[in-house]
């Protein structure tokens, strides 16, 4: 059963964001003294005692949007309100009653459900006996907290806890590592809206032609397959030097967090428009944080008249080589068209980041390797391997004990991770790869050591001409 939904509006400005952020734990929502900053429906999944509900902050009521998405944003909170089991009204108990707390009260008044009247902002006790004001608008008691000095949370969530409808028989929310998150990042109005749309099948955020329409990342739960989903709809990245205020850089910060986060990362790109500078640093940040990733070119039905599919690969190549296994995925968000293929190719990358490869393989997969090809003798010295492992997963994360990590540059670094990721069952993941210093042991060592496995000394003996390639456990 759906767990049940608990939505916080009210007008702009009396904390919506700030409360969300308090009951939640954490921040999720943006939260800034600018009107209208939230327009999306931000989700996030609580628990309260042995309860489990899922918790919405909305736009403010009645805010005109400098963008003209005032519709928009009006109908994701009527949403909210047509969904929730239980509403939470919250005022500010500074400023007293004003206008526009009235129009919040014609939307609630009169719903056959529970609407708990809050006043956020009562950062004392001094300033609980100013809001008997709010009890004309006939919701009941008025229950004062304040996100900002934490005071009044335990009684709000007990309160909260006795609304919620009774024997629901709440389903525990999927656990971490049980849910893909996929993060939907890229650009301003390359699509992302529309794709998290059509995967929920609903409304589920604004879409509009206006730039920067999303700013918050907004979690988008649903299931494929009996498996568990959540999508982030992140706002659009541009570069940092045309970031013209503080929403637009909580915004950024929000979607390098969500790629943080995320298992698998979309990369959405506009088809008929050119690679830029902008989508360069979003692959190079995804890159950083090893996360498997798919080039999800959007708005291809554009396009495919005049190129090939084949074409526009090449040129991503060329313009990403250092990316060449991520895959691509050629779609038309607005008409459905590949998105469920997109959905697949995601959940095969994340098998593909938790897969462990034997030691034993890793080891003869390498060894060959450096016989194919030696690296360079650098400050008159062979570079050598004496071991290599796999010490976890998502992503892989190899570890090679050599006799020195400076010896082995950039490109045969790459090499030896273009070699792994053909022989073993991650092709399209980034690798994680570590080199460490081991000292080799003596001659008198290897002798006396009870553990030296007997193959390795006849290795040894049949490798007498290795003074020209590198070598890879010779010493060990």
């Amino acid at each position: 059963m759906a767990l049940p939904q608990v939505a916080i509006v009210g007008r702009p400005n009396v904390g919506k964001s700030s409360l969300f952020n308090w009951i939640a734990g954490r921040r999720i929502s943006i939260v800034d003294p600018t009107p209208g900053v939230t327009r999306d429906r931000i989700t996030a999944p609580i628990q309260i005692g042995e309860r489990y509900l899922e918790l919405t902050d909305t736009g403010g009521m009645g805010n005109e949007d400098v963008d003209n998405l005032t519709a928009d944003v009006e109908r994701q909170i009527q949403f909210a309100i047509d969904r929730a089991d239980v509403i939470i009204f919250l005022v500010d108990g500074k400023s007293g009653p004003v206008p526009l707390d009235e129009e919040v009260v014609k939307r609630v008044r009169g719903l056959n459900k529970p609407v708990l009247l809050v006043a956020n902002k009562c950062d004392s006790s001094t300033l609980d006996d100013q809001v008997g004001e709010f009890y004309k608008f006939g919701c009941g008691d008025v229950y004062c907290v304040s996100a900002k000095q934490n005071r009044g949370k335990e009684q709000l969530l007990e309160l909260i806890l006795k609304n919620l409808p009774e024997d629901t028989h709440d389903a525990a929310p999927a656990r971490k590592d049980e849910t893909l998150k996929l993060a939907i990042v890229g650009k301003r109005n390359t699509g992302k809206s529309t794709f998290i749309n059509c995967l929920a099948q609903e409304e589920r955020t604004i879409v509009s032609e206006v730039e920067g329409t999303t700013r918050d990342s907004v979690d988008v739960r649903f299931e494929k397959d009996g498996k568990s989903i959540m999508a982030i709809d992140t706002a659009g990245v541009r570069n940092r030097g045309s970031i013209r205020n503080d929403v637009e850089f909580y915004s950024l910060t929000r979607a390098e967090r969500s790629i943080r986060r995320a298992d698998v990362v979309l990369h959405f790109l506009d088809a008929p428009k050119n690679i830029s500078m902008v989508d360069k640093r979003l692959c190079g940040y995804v890159l950083e944080n090893y996360k498997p990733a798919i080039f999800v070119i959007n708005k291809w039905d554009l396009l495919k008249e005049h190129l090939a599919t084949g074409e526009f690969g090449d040129y991503l190549r060329k313009i990403f080589p250092s990316l060449d296994f991520v895959p691509m995925a050629f779609i038309t968000a607005k008409d459905g068209k590949n998105v469920q293929q997109v959905l697949d190719l995601a959940q095969n990358l994340h098998k593909q980041a938790s897969l462990r490869v034997g030691t034993g393989d890793l080891n003869r997969v390498l060894k060959q390797a450096m016989l194919d090809q030696s690296p360079a003798i650098r400050q008159n010295r062979l570079p050598k391997i004496y071991y290599a492992t796999q010490v976890s997963v998502l992503p892989p994360t190899i570890v090679l004990f050599t006799n020195g990590p400076e010896l082995f540059d950039k490109t045969y670094q790459r090499y030896l991770l273009k070699t792994l990721r053909d022989h073993f069952r991650f092709p399209d993941v980034p690798i994680k790869l570590y080199l460490r210093a081991k000292a080799p042991m003596s001659n008198r060592e290897e002798k006396a050591s009870p553990d030296k496995p007997k193959r390795i000394v006849r290795a040894r003996s049949k490798k007498k001409k290795a003074t020209q390639a590198g070598e890879l456990w010779d010493d060990v």
